[in-house]
């Protein structure tokens, strides 16, 4: 088995793991804010605690996406820094597939929907089925809660804190009865489905990893909103 440090910041919890054998250690901090200061003194408490140093791990797993703009870039950059520091490589996760591991631990299921969070009154979503290794069913999507549509299989289980978010885009639908909503993205999950990456030989160099946007860019400067307005006020004028 393969030593797997994992990074994942991309919802409101920040969270890291270390999976060495059948040993998964991991520490996970609450808040936004505090996830590019908290990140680091985790994951010296876990080799600490592991009594392994960064060179003794594999590969970096990092919560790729989708998720929050700020958290996918976080994880990214600490995982680059750590990796280029160490000469390792890095391996960019789904959220939402690490979702379903935590979903199948939970309950043992194997078709999973999950559902995450994405604000703005939209959730990210994708379907996995587990067969030895995960499956996508339905790609990683954006879109409205009520446009959530899986494919309806026996024994799917559904999961992710979308649907405590949006319950009445959910009510009355099937899959939604059951629904885990207190899952959400961790890093103990991330290094489970990154040591079977890692088996399979998906780690990249560094300088490779990317984030997994689904949203267009949502932040804009002074300048961008003001062209955006007086593009807008054109068209009403015409």
């Amino acid at each position: 088995m393969p030593i797997i440090l994992a990074i994942e910041t991309s919802s409101e919890l920040a969270s890291c793991a270390l999976l060495s054998g059948d040993l998964v250690l991991s520490r996970q901090s609450g808040g936004v804010r505090t996830h590019s200061q908290s990140v680091l003194p985790m994951v010296q408490e876990l080799l600490l605690e592991a009594e392994l140093t960064l060179g003794d791990v594999d590969a970096i797993a990092f919560g790729a996406g989708p998720g929050s703009f700020t958290g996918v870039r976080t994880a990214c950059g600490v995982a680059q820094g750590l990796a280029f520091g160490a000469g390792l490589p890095v391996l960019p996760l789904v959220t939402l597939e690490a979702m379903a591991e935590a979903c199948r631990a939970a309950s043992g299921a194997t078709e999973v929907l999950a559902v995450l969070d994405a604000r703005m009154n939209e959730v990210y979503w994708a379907q996995y089925r587990f067969d030895g290794t995960w499956q996508t069913v339905i790609e990683p999507t954006l879109s409205a809660p009520d446009a959530v549509a899986p494919q309806m299989l026996a024994g799917l289980a559904a999961c992710g804190n979308g649907f405590a978010a949006y319950p009445d885009a959910f009510a009355g639908k099937d899959f939604a009865a059951q629904a885990d909503a207190a899952i959400v993205p961790h890093a103990r999950d991330l290094a489970r489905i990154g040591a079977a990456a890692f088996a399979r030989g998906q780690a990249v160099p560094a300088a490779q990893a990317q984030p997994l946007y689904l949203r267009n860019k949502v932040a804009y400067t002074s300048a961008e909103r003001q062209a955006i307005n007086a593009a807008k006020a054109e068209g009403t004028a015409q």
